[in-house]
């Protein structure tokens, strides 16, 4: 089976919410919600990959300093295995805009389930809920994204 691995990132707007991407029309998985990002191109690292990612589909910059992994999504699909690390990002250059025409919804971390999402990202909007929610938060130390 081929493994696709493809990157994501949790942007944090000053709020503590976080943005979401809906799948445009005659796409895969057509009308769910997901987080930015996407493939990891032959000779990217993750990161470089993400950076790219973030001007194409939403036009903003980000640095890859400012990229913070924090886990990772291992999904089969019918016909692919998805390996999606997933990074937090808190600060960026420019308005992040949906540049492909994509639906963007800023979400705060504890309505993510509400939004109907590609299988992979469903365990990740489980995770990322907890994190003002208790014993995930406590679990990191500072300077840790979900720290407070």
């Amino acid at each position: 089976m081929k493994m696709v691995l493809v990157v994501a990132v949790a942007l944090y707007n000053e709020h503590g919410e976080i943005l979401l991407a809906q799948r445009p029309p005659g796409k895969q998985l057509e009308g769910l919600w997901e987080f930015p990002g996407g493939k990891v191109d032959p000779g990217e690292t993750p990161e470089t990959a993400l950076v790219r990612e973030l001007q194409e589909e939403l036009a903003i910059t980000v640095e890859i300093n400012q990229l913070q992994p924090i886990t990772f999504a291992s999904h089969t699909y019918e016909t692919f295995h998805l390996l999606m690390p997933l990074y937090a990002c808190r600060t960026w250059s420019g308005t992040a805009t949906g540049a492909e025409g994509q639906a963007l919804a800023w979400v705060p971390p504890g309505r993510l389930e509400e939004f109907p999402a590609p299988p992979a990202d469903i365990p990740l909007f489980r995770l990322l809920a907890t994190e003002k929610h208790g014993k995930y938060e406590q679990d990191h130390p500072p300077g840790h994204p979900f720290s407070s």
